[in-house]
């Protein structure tokens, strides 16, 4: 059952309605190469990866600027975000998000929604994502973030899925849809497993409000540079700027932009108001989601990544 919109972590997200439904069977996922390339010498790289905190601390000692791409597991399949993952990786990205598919994705919008509902419809689940994790976080030498729902995370149990997420390599967790004021067990757990759990605030938080956020923030602080849900848009607000600014007299936790980013000069820009990173997701969903082929959607992925991230400092 889909968490009400008043339950959503801003109470900016529309409401939309959805007829997308996971299977009840999921086939397993099976990796897009032989699983006897995995040597004992790359499963030290999890143990080797910074965490996000530290890549961010790196970063700002270097005088550089966080590249963070999302993506949508299991869109076009689970194969090609595998794939995808090491493209992202070996293009110089210091962060991934990876989106997991939901049936109602109240902060998303057409094009996430749409990869959601091919990544369902192919029969993708938490199981399989989290197979497809274990084989290929080792090969990464940046951290991962989660992007998932609450729901998905409650049927399986905060504890257990805390657990399962840190024992695949996952670094980072951002749950969209959760208030600050039912948090704390996310937290907890989230600690205990050593994932940092990164909070958003919006254009339209109070300011008291986005303060105690902040305050909460692990990882860094996500920025939605826009009312509404996700997608490429033409311009990014100048409001930007100054959400910025005010967040940034709070606090000396790095801040992050996202939502509506999708061209270089976007990159550009934010990274010039002071963000210490941004956040690209549409229009990575996109190039790699509708391409005509998994490879050639690789290779457009390979070419849009490092448009992005040469405007980066």
């Amino acid at each position: 059952m889909a968490i009400s919109l008043k339950s959503t972590a801003a109470g900016l997200f529309q409401l939309k309605n959805h007829n997308t439904h996971s299977p009840s069977r999921f086939p397993s996922f099976k990796p897009l190469v032989s699983t006897k390339r995995f040597t004992p010498m790359a499963a030290l790289a999890t143990s080797q990866t910074l965490g996000i905190s530290e890549t961010f601390s790196k970063l700002k000692n270097q005088g550089k600027v966080a590249f963070i791409p999302y993506i949508t597991a299991g869109d076009p399949d689970l194969s090609t975000t595998a794939e995808a993952l090491k493209v992202l990786d070996s293009c110089g990205s210091d962060i991934i998000e990876l989106g997991v598919p939901y049936s109602d994705p109240l902060a998303d919008g057409p094009v996430i929604q749409a990869a959601a509902t091919r990544s369902l419809a192919r029969g993708t689940n938490l199981n399989a994502i989290l197979s497809m994790l274990k084989e290929v976080a080792p090969q990464l030498s940046c951290p991962i973030a989660l992007f998932a729902y609450y729901n998905p995370i409650l049927k399986r149990g905060v504890e257990k899925f805390m657990s399962t997420v840190r024992d695949v390599g996952i670094q980072g967790l951002v749950v969209p849809d959760v208030p600050l004021e039912e948090t704390e067990l996310l937290s907890r757990e989230a600690l205990k497993n050593k994932i940092e759990l990164v909070m958003l605030t919006t254009p339209t938080t109070p300011t008291d409000r986005m303060k105690a956020i902040v305050e909460a923030a692990e990882g860094f602080v996500y920025l939605v540079s826009s009312v509404g849900v996700t997608g490429a848009r033409a311009s990014v607000s100048d409001r930007v700027q100054t959400l910025l600014a005010e967040i940034k007299e709070v606090t000396t936790k790095p801040v992050a932009v996202g939502f509506g980013i999708s061209k270089p000069e976007h990159v550009k820009q934010v990274a010039g108001w002071g963000a210490d990173g941004v956040i690209v997701g549409s229009a990575m969903v996109k190039v790699l989601g509708e391409a005509k082929s998994p490879d050639e959607g690789l290779k457009a992925l390979e070419t849009f990544t490092k448009s992005l991230k040469s405007v980066l400092p």
